[in-house]
């Protein structure tokens, strides 16, 4: 079983919708990052100041081959829709599985 980690990194306000479209593509188990700070070339700062009051969420899922394209899918639809707001994902190889 090759598996993929799928970062996804994205406005907190978003939180319903990313999570949605994991439940999409079958998808249960991730780590999640609440209150992550940043700065994006499209979304702006999400400094959680009082100039700068956004934060960011994160998440890292493990996905086996066949989920990760179907998630970008749904990724790319919620950045085509919401994108100023501010959500991406990023793929990464797994090296090991320890289960």
């Amino acid at each position: 079983m090759t598996m993929r980690m799928v970062l996804i990194a994205y406005n907190q306000a978003l939180d319903d919708e990313v999570m949605d479209a994991m439940k999409e593509c079958g998808l249960e188990n991730y780590t999640k990052w609440t209150g992550v700070l940043g700065k994006g070339s499209k979304s702006g700062p999400h400094l959680a100041t009082h100039v700068w009051p956004k934060a960011n969420n994160v998440l890292a899922v493990a996905a086996e081959d066949n989920c990760v394209e179907p998630l970008l899918r749904q990724i790319g639809k919620l950045r085509a829709r919401l994108g100023h707001e501010g959500v991406k994902a990023f793929v990464l190889p797994i090296e090991s599985l320890t289960e």
